[in-house]
């Protein structure tokens, strides 16, 4: 990469976001249809940690559910509506600030 700024600071860029425990996470499940042809997901927002951390909770959230999904932007996304079922399961891995978001 390359900047322009004298004062640009490569370093900053390339610092690993710290995961923090899960009893301390602040997550919140939802089931969202926006701009998915209909389809039903289950989004897991709010997490705060390093890439590599939020795809392992994906791979243990989608594994547990038997279904594809995503982990990118500090999201999860789950294929299907299993908003009460993933709220459990977070429960159970310490993730006990976690919030259910709508009906």
């Amino acid at each position: 990469m390359y900047s322009t700024n004298p004062n640009y600071n490569f370093e900053e860029e390339n610092k690993a976001v710290e995961t923090i425990l899960p009893h301390q996470q602040e997550l919140k499940v939802s089931i969202d249809r926006k701009q998915r042809k209909g389809k039903s997901v289950t989004l897991i927002s709010g997490f705060v940690g390093s890439n590599e951390d939020l795809k392992e909770l994906a791979k243990i959230l989608k594994s547990k559910c038997g279904v594809g999904g995503s982990a990118k932007n500090n999201e999860i996304i789950v294929q299907g509506e299993f908003k009460e079922k993933i709220y459990t399961i977070l429960n159970e891995l310490g993730y006990h600030n976690t919030k259910k978001i709508g009906g």
